[in-house]
Parts: C-alpha cells; sequence; structure tokens
C-alpha cells in the first residue's frame, strides 16, 4: 500500500515533469522573463497535469514545497499528505510564476506571502482553488486548497451520523432560537455539518445569514458575509450588523473571543438561532471553554442548547477491503462491543479503486451533549468538564470513541483511525 511510505505513484505527471525540467532553462533575472517562462508551453502542462490529477484523486489540498536541493509535490487525501512527485529543483520558480499568473497575484514578489483564488475546468467539472504562498529560505511553499462543492450540499446522514442523533440535531436546529454549537480541530467538517444543519432552514419563509473567514462556498438563498480583519470587520462586527437584517438564522464561522460570544449569545437570547464553531477537544469542553472566555453560567444555562463534538476517520475502500479476525488487544480496545464475541475487523489491501492506498473517503465521529435540567446546576456552579462529561454520559451521551466502535464493527473504517483521532478521550 502507498499509505505506508507516504507515497503516491502517479504515472501521468512523470512525463510532463521531464519535458518541462528540459525546457526551464536559465533563471529569469525579471518580472517579464518570469511571466514569459510561466506562459511556456512545457510548464504550463505541467502545472495543468498536477492539478488535474489533484482532483481525479480527491485530494483536498496541494502542496508545492521548495527545499535546497528539490521540489516536493504533495497531495493531501482523506486528510493525509502523500507524496507524488519529486520535480527538479530548477522547476520551483517556473511552477511558482505559472501558479501566480493563474491567480492573478504579482509573479514578481517573493518575500512576502500572497492569497488568491484561481477558477478552472477539470474534466467538465468546476473546480474552486484557494492559492496561498509563503516565502521561505529556500524559495516559496505553495498550498492550494482544492473546494469541493458537493461538500456543502451533504445530508447528515452522508456525513455519517446515526440516526437518533440526525433526529436530535434536525430538532435542536428546527428551533427557533438558541445557540448550537460544532466543535473540533481544524479540518474535522465542522463549517460542512453546519451547511448540513442550514440546509432545512435555508428555504423562502426564513432568512439565513452567514459570516465566515473566508466565504468557501457560494450557495444560493443564502447571505454571506465574508470577516475582513484587515478593516476591522471581525465576527463580532458582522453579528453586531447582520441583527439588523431582520434574520431569522444566523451561522458565526467560529467564536474566538469573549466578545464574539457574548454578541452570539445576546441574538441567542433575543429570538435568534446562532450556529457557530468553538476549538474544543470534545462536547463538554465547550462549556467550560465559553466559561473561561468570561460568559456568565446563567446565558449559557439560558441559550445553549446542545454541542455536537466530531472527528472524522478515513473510510475503508468497499472495493478491496478484507475481514480478519480481531486480535486480542484490539478486542480489548473495542471494550464492550468488541468483547462478547470474536470480531471480524475489515482492513485496507489497496486497488485501482482507492490508488493503492486502501482507503476511499472519510466519515464523521460525532459525540452530541444535549443541554437539560440536570447539567444546568453544573453549569452554574462551574462544574470541570470531567463532571459534565460524567453526567452526560449518565444520561444516555454517545462519546466519540463508542460511535467509533460502532463504525468499526460495521466494517466501515479501522479500528487504528479511530484510536488514532480518539486518542486523547473516551
Amino acid at each position: 500500500m502507498s499509505d505506508a511510505a507516504g507515497q503516491l505513484r502517479v504515472d501521468a505527471l512523470a512525463e510532463v515533469f521531464a519535458q518541462a525540467g528540459a525546457a526551464a532553462g536559465t533563471e529569469p533575472a525579471d518580472s517579464e522573463q518570469l511571466l514569459e517562462l510561466a506562459s511556456t508551453a512545457p510548464v504550463v502542462r505541467l502545472v495543468d497535469a498536477v492539478l488535474s490529477e489533484a482532483v481525479t484523486r480527491r485530494a483536498s489540498d496541494v502542496h508545492v514545497e521548495a527545499f535546497e536541493r528539490d521540489v516536493f509535490v504533495r497531495y493531501r487525501i482523506d486528510g493525509r499528505c502523500y507524496r507524488v512527485a519529486e520535480p527538479p529543483k530548477s522547476l520551483a520558480l517556473a511552477i511558482a510564476s505559472r501558479l501566480k499568473v493563474m491567480a492573478n497575484l504579482d509573479v514578481a514578489e517573493s518575500r512576502l506571502p500572497q492569497d488568491g483564488r484561481i477558477l478552472l475546468t477539470v474534466q467538465d467539472r468546476s473546480v474552486d482553488l484557494r492559492i496561498s504562498t509563503l516565502p521561505t529560505v529556500h524559495g516559496e511553499s505553495i498550498v492550494l486548497r482544492v473546494l469541493d462543492k458537493g461538500a456543502v450540499s451533504k445530508t447528515l446522514e452522508e456525513l455519517g451520523m446515526q440516526p437518533a442523533m440526525r433526529e436530535t440535531i434536525g430538532r435542536l436546529s428546527a428551533r427557533p432560537h438558541g445557540l448550537l454549537l460544532v466543535t473540533g480541530p481544524t479540518g474535522a467538517g465542522k463549517t460542512t455539518t453546519l451547511y448540513a444543519c442550514l440546509a432545512a432552514r435555508n428555504t423562502p419563509e426564513e432568512k439565513v445569514i452567514t459570516t465566515e473567514d473566508p466565504v468557501e462556498y457560494d450557495v444560493g438563498g443564502l447571505v454571506q458575509v465574508a470577516v475582513s480583519e484587515k478593516i476591522g470587520l471581525s465576527f463580532a462586527t458582522c453579528l453586531r450588523a447582520i441583527l439588523r437584517h431582520d434574520p431569522d438564522v444566523i451561522m458565526v464561522g467560529e467564536i474566538r473571543d469573549q466578545e464574539t460570544a457574548q454578541v452570539a449569545i445576546q441574538s441567542a437570547l433575543t429570538g435568534h438561532l446562532v450556529l457557530s464553531t468553538l476549538h474544543t477537544n470534545d462536547a463538554p469542553g465547550a462549556v467550560t471553554r465559553l466559561l473561561d472566555m468570561g460568559l456568565e453560567p446563567f446565558l449559557l444555562t439560558s441559550t445553549l442548547t446542545g454541542v455536537l463534538a466530531q472527528r472524522l476517520v478515513r473510510v475503508v475502500c468497499p472495493a478491496c477491503r478484507r475481514p480478519r479476525p480481531a486480535t486480542v488487544e484490539e478486542q480489548a480496545a473495542l471494550g464492550p462491543a468488541g468483547g462478547q464475541t470474536a470480531q471480524a475487523l475489515m482492513e485496507p489491501v489497496g486497488c485501482a479503486e482507492c490508488s493503492g492506498l486502501g482507503y476511499r473517503g472519510r466519515t464523521g465521529l460525532f459525540e452530541l451533549l444535549v443541554m437539560d435540567e440536570r447539567l444546568h446546576p453544573l453549569i452554574l456552579n462551574r462544574a470541570p468538564a470531567a463532571d459534565l462529561r460524567a453526567q452526560a454520559q449518565a444520561a444516555g451521551m454517545q462519546t466519540l470513541r463508542e460511535d467509533g466502535v460502532q463504525k468499526v464493527l460495521a466494517g466501515v473504517t479501522t479500528l487504528a483511525e479511530v484510536l488514532r483521532e480518539t486518542q486523547d478521550y473516551g
């Protein structure tokens, strides 16, 4: 499998890299020569091939990294980076210049970071790329985020959420007011989940406004506002202005500070449904994080309706997966659900469908903390997250680990994936 060595063989890139390397020639001396180099046919074909293969192989990010003697091209697929090519060092400037031209960036500027956007069509499919450049000691590092517009049209079921939890989330997101949070690390799919929650509210009868940093997906029917800290347009400033636009539902990209948290709470108190994200490890931790930000406990008990924690794990390729008996150690890690009988677990193999990786796509692990009267006294007394977790589990909350074990036993993912994403939590 390619996964073990962090390599992914992409034969289609080898020939175009060789052709472009021969055409690279001497290093350009000025911006005119840079533009000329970026427009040469071999360089154009090279960059087009890199981007086309990235879309074909479902990469979420493309990394072009310049080092002292090497240039590495890597794709991030299902959360993991794989090196797909090592073009000659002489091509570093050519690749960077071509990408800057495509994004309408300053080709001659290599000392400062730049951000831009590339719109292109690959295999009759419209693709939106966000590009970011970063000056390093050996040249520029460039990362392109491949924005999948289909991600925001996914349902909660397609995200991997169990039926009972989907029903509860649907009920919480249908309420006329309150605060619903989704928490987890960067890249855990929080925004995708929020958009899935908003889908049912995106109707002509209701006004939905979002404020994001940045607005990555243009969704019809939603009023979307991009945060810009450079001009003083923060989440809190946006939120205050949004309240004057008669919204029914407000989505705040992230609660980062006390000011944003306070305005979000006030918005929920005054009859709006507010959905937002927070960076905490688990669902109970979101409550203590908000208290640490300076929010009053009675405000939380009055507004917070639920906290959804989530992670993403890779799905075993259904075309090549194969069962094998669980080891004694694995049965112990599976807990009561895996120790009752001998379990057969699915393991990745690798085939053409998954590019030899053994995994194809990702699914979510979820933990939903629903606020109720039993939690309110703990919050009012500023109880630690461990006490909130114990009470929530006693009331039936399924943890991230428990949701993961269910998906392992169903053959959706592997135990290694679940343990890696939930190693710090129960």
